[in-house]
C-alpha cells in the first residue's frame, strides 16, 4: 500500500453540518412559504384598497375635520379662514330636540323597512321553491326587473299610484263598500306619507333579498327536512328548527346590510318630496342636508353626517360580532 493510500484510509472524511431545510425534510410539493402565501392576498387587495382610499378615505377625512370646524359660506367663498370649534358642532345638534325627534324617526323608519323587507322576501323566497320552473323563472325575472328600475322611476310611479285626485290605489280602495278615498292625500301627514316611502324602499329591496335567500334554500338538505317531517314536525316545525339555522347567516348578512341601507334613504324621501322634504319628513341624510345646503351650515351638516356614520359603524359591530360567532359554532 502506497503513503498517499495509508493517508486517505487515516484521514476520516469530514462532515458537512446538515443544513435547516435538510433537517426539515423535503417540502411537499405545491406548498408555498407561509410569507409569499400571506403576501399573495394582500398583493391581490392592493387595488381594491387604494380605490377605496382614493374614494371614501378623503371625503370621510373632510367630513371629520369639517365638522370640528365653524365652516360657513364665508369660509366657502375664502372670505374668511375656518375656525376650530372643537365639540361645538356636536354639543349644539345633541343638545337640539329636532335632531333627537329626526333620529327617532330614521330608527323607526329603518326598523320597519327592515322588518317588511325580510318577511316579504322570506316569504316570496319560500314560494318559489313550491312552484314549477317557468313561474319560477318569470318571478325572478320581473324582480331583477324591479331590481334594477332606476329610483327615479320608482319614485314617479309611485307618486302616480299614490296621487290624491288619479292615484289608483285611491280608486281601488274607494271600491270598497262604504270607503271613500276619492282625492285623499297620503302625504298630509308625516307617518303616512313615510309609509308610502317606506313602501317604495321595501319594494327596491325585496328581489335582491329574495334572489340571496332563494340561492340559500338550495342549500338546504332535503334529507334533514324528509327526517324533521318523519318526527312529526310541520311546516312551521322544518322551517324553525332545520332551515332557519341553516339560513342564519345569510339572514344576518341581508338583516345587516337592509338596516345600512335604510338607514341611509336619501332620493326616496327627497325626490317624493319635491326636493324640500317638510319637517316631519326629515331623516338623518335629508336633515344633514338641508342642513348644510339650505341652511348653509355646512359644518353642523358635516356633525350630523358623522353621528349618522357612526350610528352605522355600530351596526357593522354587531354584523361583524354575530359572523364570528357563527364561525365559532361551526
Amino acid at each position: 500500500m502506497s503513503a498517499a493510500e495509508t493517508t486517505t484510509a487515516k484521514v476520516p472524511p469530514q462532515r458537512r453540518s446538515p443544513s435547516p431545510d435538510a433537517e426539515a425534510g423535503p417540502r411537499p410539493p405545491g406548498k408555498k412559504s407561509s410569507a409569499g402565501s400571506s403576501a399573495v392576498p394582500w398583493a391581490l387587495l392592493a387595488p381594491c384598497l387604494l380605490i377605496l382610499a382614493l374614494v371614501l378615505g378623503y371625503p370621510l377625512y373632510r367630513l371629520v375635520t369639517l365638522s370640528f370646524q365653524k365652516f360657513g359660506q364665508p369660509q366657502l367663498w375664502g372670505f374668511k379662514p375656518a375656525e376650530w370649534a372643537g365639540f361645538d358642532n356636536f354639543s349644539n345638534i345633541l343638545g337640539d330636540s329636532e335632531f333627537w325627534a329626526v333620529v327617532v324617526r330614521t330608527i323607526v323608519f329603518a326598523v320597519g323597512a327592515v322588518v317588511l323587507t325580510m318577511v316579504i322576501g322570506m316569504f316570496i323566497a319560500l314560494l318559489l321553491q313550491r312552484v314549477s320552473g317557468w313561474v319560477k323563472t318569470l318571478v325572478n325575472v320581473a324582480l331583477v326587473a324591479s331590481w334594477g328600475m332606476p329610483i327615479i322611476v320608482a319614485v314617479t310611479i309611485f307618486k302616480w299610484m299614490f296621487d290624491s285626485d288619479y292615484g289608483v290605489l285611491n280608486w281601488l280602495i274607494s271600491k270598497i263598500p262604504g270607503v271613500d278615498f276619492i282625492g285623499h292625500n297620503w302625504f298630509a301627514s308625516g307617518p303616512q306619507g313615510l309609509s308610502v316611502i317606506m313602501l317604495l324602499v321595501v319594494w327596491g329591496a325585496v328581489p335582491f333579498v329574495v334572489i340571496t335567500l332563494s340561492a340559500g334554500l338550495t342549500q338546504v338538505p332535503q334529507e334533514l327536512e324528509e327526517a324533521a317531517r318523519l318526527d312529526g314536525a310541520g311546516s312551521w316545525g322544518v322551517f324553525r328548527h332545520v332551515t332557519l339555522p341553516i339560513l342564519k347567516p345569510i339572514i344576518v348578512m341581508l338583516t345587516t346590510l337592509s338596516v345600512i341601507w335604510d338607514m341611509g334613504v336619501f332620493p326616496q324621501v327627497f325626490v317624493m318630496r319635491g326636493g324640500h322634504p317638510e319637517p316631519e319628513f326629515q331623516l338623518l341624510t335629508t336633515y344633514s342636508y338641508d342642513k348644510a345646503f339650505v341652511v348653509n351650515d355646512y359644518s353642523g351638516g358635516s356633525a350630523i353626517a358623522l353621528v349618522t356614520v357612526l350610528l352605522l359603524l355600530g351596526v357593522v359591530a354587531v354584523y361583524m360580532r354575530q359572523m364570528l360567532k357563527i364561525g365559532e359554532v361551526e
